[in-house]
């Protein structure tokens, strides 16, 4: 942080105080770093007073062993039939010392009242692909359809990812491509909280939000290897007025992705990399209309990523990333810090040239500071049809790391610039 002043150093002050707290500087280890990932103490015990006031309905009670080998899928949905059809609220009970073996399982509303599902022990996926015969492959755990929902309680998400990693054909370019599930799902749920869990090896996206409206979430620790495919730690679709906020995120993709249909994100507090960044997109694949609006990334440190804030568009796609703000950021040698790409091309094959695109417009970039891996710290590659509009760089300062200035390059990009930014922006 030695890039920072005085005034950038006080506006990012509650973050360092978290990373304190948290044990996440990148000198310390992914261990370390997860250990702190949690409640405080009067948070904690405000939560246990309210479900440990309520009927409890506990998993083991319906069957489930929680030896990590025998299957408690069948025992996890009968304890969720009870606790939703229950009047008045219970909660439902993962207990703390056990490992409950799942198959893809889906948990659906509506519910009669408000739960709280309290997991406490360890979940983790069967290692067995054929036991997703039949099913979902994108599923592995789904809360559906539910009002007024809570999930927390410390415990794990283990998704077992590495059988799945090593038939990903990222990994093995002979095998054909098949999605993966993603370990857990909250799709179509309204007035959710998600709090204090921590997510491992998922075999593709960690936890995901789909269309689901007004969202907490906070207190996250999700790890998984570097070199995992597709293993996002937060994905956001079609989802409207979602909060999140302190997460240490370590994976082999976006530590969180943002895509078409999602309005009103804030993410503070994050604690990203490895991985490839913070990201709006992938918009507009195949031809699509997506939208994405109103979204604020504040306070966040990166460290050793592929990308820093990224918004990356497909040519031949429609609709508009806009009004995105990005402030108060430390990067940590990473590469492509600032990045604009609407030529993105995630194809073994070419991609050709369109004259349609995913418009960009009303992107701030405010108090980003640190080490770039790369020469090009910002890099602006915006569509020759649509430009982008209204790009604003503020208080910028990124050195290469190892000493020496950084540059800047753009294509087709409307900017300007206040306070001190380096490297100077280019003009198209």
């Amino acid at each position: 942080m030695i890039y920072m002043g005085l005034q950038s150093l006080l506006q990012i002050l509650p973050f360092v105080l978290l990373s304190l707290s948290a044990g996440c500087s990148y000198g310390r280890s992914l261990e370390d770093r997860f250990s702190g990932v949690g409640s405080s103490a009067d948070e904690l015990q405000e939560r246990d007073v309210l479900w440990s006031s309520r009927e409890v309905v506990n998993v083991r009670d319906f069957g489930a062993k929680g030896d990590g080998s025998s299957d408690d899928t069948q025992a996890f949905i009968s304890a969720w039939k009870a606790a939703c059809s229950s009047s008045p609220a219970v909660t439902l009970l993962v207990p703390n010392n056990k490992v409950y073996l799942l198959k893809p399982v889906t948990l659906s509303g509506p519910c009669k009242s408000h739960i709280i599902v309290k997991i406490k022990g360890t979940i983790i996926a069967s290692p067995k692909l054929e036991d997703w015969d039949g099913t979902n492959r994108r599923q592995w755990v789904m809360f559906s359809g539910i009002k007024n929902l809570r999930v927390d309680g410390g415990g794990t998400f283990n998704g077992s990812g590495q059988r799945w990693w090593k038939n990903s054909c990222k990994v093995d370019k002979s095998l054909p491509c098949r999605v993966a599930p993603t370990a857990l799902t909250f799709y179509s749920c309204t007035s959710l909280e998600v709090h204090n869990l921590k997510f491992r090896d998922s075999q593709q996206i960690h936890v995901s939000f789909e269309g689901c409206t007004n969202v907490k979430v906070s207190n996250l620790g999700i790890t998984a290897p570097e070199s995992s495919p597709n293993t996002d730690g937060i994905h956001i679709t079609g989802t409207t007025d979602i909060r999140i906020k302190h997460c240490v995120i370590s994976t082999g993709d976006d530590c969180i992705s943002i895509v078409g249909g999602s309005r009103l994100v804030t993410a503070t507090s994050i604690v990203c990399g490895p991985g490839h960044g913070i990201s709006i997109g992938s918009l507009g694949a195949d031809g699509s209309e997506e939208h994405v609006s109103d979204v604020l990334v504040d306070t966040a440190e990166l460290g050793g990523t592929s990308n820093g804030v990224r918004i990356k568009t497909w040519q031949g796609g429609r609709g508009y990333a806009r009004n995105i703000t990005f402030k108060n950021i430390v990067m940590n040698k990473v590469e492509n810090p600032i990045i604009i790409d609407q030529n993105y091309c995630d194809s073994s094959q070419s991609c050709s040239e369109m004259k349609s695109a995913v418009a960009v417009s009303g992107v701030t970039y405010k108090n980003i500071t640190g080490t770039s891996a790369t020469e090009v710290a910002v890099d602006f590659d915006c569509s020759k049809s649509f430009p982008c509009k209204g790009i604003v760089l503020q208080d910028i300062k990124l050195a290469l790391a190892g000493g020496g200035p950084s540059k800047s390059t753009c294509e087709n990009t409307d900017l300007s610039k206040s306070g001190t930014v380096v490297p100077l922006p280019c003009t198209s």
